[in-house]
């Protein structure tokens, strides 16, 4: 077999034993959640699981986890779920800290699924486009319609303070 016969294989390879490792990956539910069919917030709900219900993560597609538990099989959101074996007295944060966001220890939770910018490669690619810019330009709408339109959704405008500018002593 040549060098780009085995490329495929070996990947194969990767991926599965990838996949093993992370069937074999068990948890604890953080917070009562939903198992959904499918990885989606609008999927149909096929049972429930509650706080501290043990499961087996099957696989994981974008922020959400295919689990096995005593209470059925579906996919649930991760940040529902700690990796590992539940710690007492612990923090529950601290698991979602290490999976979500790869920061831990801060005391602040940070959870950052599902976000994507542009690369600095991306933006100095980038180029001027008139009819993308006229497009985005056609979404916009008047003060007028956007108050009908809050009032029709019974909305109401709230005043908000800007929060103070940060210690400086710190």
């Amino acid at each position: 077999m040549n060098t780009a016969g085995r490329i495929p294989v070996l990947l194969g390879a990767l991926l599965l034993t990838v996949g093993t490792a992370l069937a074999a990956d068990g948890g604890s539910v953080l917070k009562a959640d939903d198992l959904k069919v499918a990885p989606f917030r609008d999927a149909r709900t096929v049972g429930s699981l509650a706080a501290g219900d043990r499961v087996e993560i099957l696989k994981k597609q974008g922020g959400w986890f295919q689990v096995k538990s005593a209470k059925g099989s579906g996919w649930v959101r991760m940040l529902s779920i700690r990796r590992g074996a539940a710690r007492k007295g612990g923090p529950d944060a601290a698991g979602i800290l290490g999976l979500a966001s790869g920061r831990a220890g801060t005391g602040r939770v940070v959870a950052t699924t599902g976000i994507r910018g542009l690369t600095e490669e991306e933006l100095k690619a980038a180029t001027y486009n008139e009819t993308e810019l006229k497009e985005a330009e056609s979404y916009s709408t008047s003060r007028a319609k956007a108050a009908s339109f809050a009032a029709k959704g019974k909305l109401v405008a709230r005043k908000v303070d800007y929060l103070p500018p940060p210690d400086s002593a710190r």
